[in-house]
């Protein structure tokens, strides 16, 4: 692995070769980045911004998660962490409505398994399958059968069956143990998949599949992989739903007929999927290269980026995306000043960020990112 300068407080050190690996060996390491710090998104004291990745104190990271301006991660030892932006709505959990510019324990429990931010909320499910969530709650986004706001987690339902979750603008989507999907709130452009654009503020099952995969929620959209085969739902402005179109759907449609799909990740306006090939696709809006095609023109469907079959993971959000390959080094394009990337400059291809082979997570918010280093 190559040296990052880390800051730690208010001095630095290096980190590098095997004295990395020794950090490394109390947990996975943590490191931040982003064009603005206002809201304390970067979890370090003292830096306004950076455009390279800085280690967030000693942190040791096991997942990752990041809403509009702010981050959550689960620790090695089960316990969750959030920091950032929490002053209107509270959506960093601690029951009040002070931002934190350095990683807060959320309770007590040691028992976290899965993350997900929202714009402005925040779900979490723990490793007995119950779910949570906090933060902002006019559309019923929280999934808590009312449109109150929250600074607290607060179990959605009783259940014990949940497995994944993902939040978007105004909404949130989660799959249980049984493959069923669920999504609930804001269902204006029908992106709860339900056949309708009624607002849910309690979770309402997408069809009768019991064979989801993974879903990932856009600004109003969804994407969902079933069996491999990709689904979308919801606002197709600018092509995102990737469907050759950019019409509105309230219920899922497959994109295409392939069944190779692996994982997929909705920024606000353009989607990002990659290949059990290790392919890597794009659509949407792509005004900031945020597509990685090379160029600023939008796609409604799906666009290989290159002819690498390296590709292993992706995060989109905003007007940027970031992917990580199967030897660990990270990437990202798109538009710098919006969605913090990494590099000092706008890309329309995928650019390196350093050189450490040893990441295995990241995620990005308006204009800031976060990622975990092995």
């Amino acid at each position: 692995m190559s040296p990052f300068l880390t800051t730690l407080g208010g001095g630095s050190v290096r980190g590098f070769g095997r004295g990395f690996q020794r950090i490394a060996a109390f947990g996975r390491v943590l490191y931040t980045w982003a064009s603005s710090n206002a809201y304390g998104q970067l979890g370090v004291t003292g830096v306004n911004s950076t455009s390279a990745p800085i280690q967030v104190g000693f942190f040791d990271g096991n997942k990752i998660a990041c809403g509009a301006s702010h981050v959550l991660s689960i620790k090695t030892n089960g316990t969750l962490w959030a920091w950032g932006f929490n002053s209107q709505y509270g959506q960093l959990g601690l029951g009040d409505l002070t931002n934190r510019s350095s990683p807060v324990q959320v309770g007590a429990l040691t028992t976290w398994a899965a993350i997900a931010g929202g714009h402005v909320h925040t779900l979490a499910i723990t490793n007995t399958g119950t779910l949570w969530s906090c933060g902002w709650n006019d559309n019923g986004q929280l999934g808590l059968s009312n449109t109150t706001t929250q600074s607290s987690l607060t179990q959605v339902g009783a259940l014990t069956n949940w497995l994944i979750a993902a939040g978007g603008y105004y909404h949130s989507a989660a799959i249980k143990t049984d493959g069923t999907l669920w999504a609930w709130g804001y269902n204006g452009e029908g992106q709860l998949g339900d056949g309708t654009v009624t607002e849910r503020t309690s979770p309402v099952q997408v069809g009768a599949l019991t064979t989801w995969q993974s879903v990932s929620c856009g600004d109003r959209f969804i994407l969902a992989i079933e069996n491999g085969k990709l689904y979308a739902w919801g606002r197709g402005t600018f092509g995102a739903l990737g469907l050759g179109n950019t019409t509105n759907y309230s219920s899922p449609v497959q994109v295409g007929s392939l069944t190779n799909w692996k994982s997929v990740s909705c920024g606000a306006f353009h989607s990002l999927a990659i290949k059990t090939d290790g392919t890597l696709w794009a659509w949407g809006y792509n005004g900031i290269g945020g597509l990685g095609t090379g160029d600023s023109t939008n796609y409604s469907s799906p666009v290989q980026i290159g002819n690498l079959t390296t590709w292993d993971f992706v995060n989109a959000r905003i007007y940027s995306s970031h992917a990580i390959k199967t030897n660990n080094t990270l990437w990202v394009w798109g538009q710098q000043a919006q969605n913090a990337v990494g590099v000092n400059a706008d890309n329309t291809v995928p650019t390196q960020v350093g050189a450490s082979t040893g990441w295995v997570s990241v995620a990005t918010g308006e204009a800031h990112a976060a990622g975990i280093s092995a």
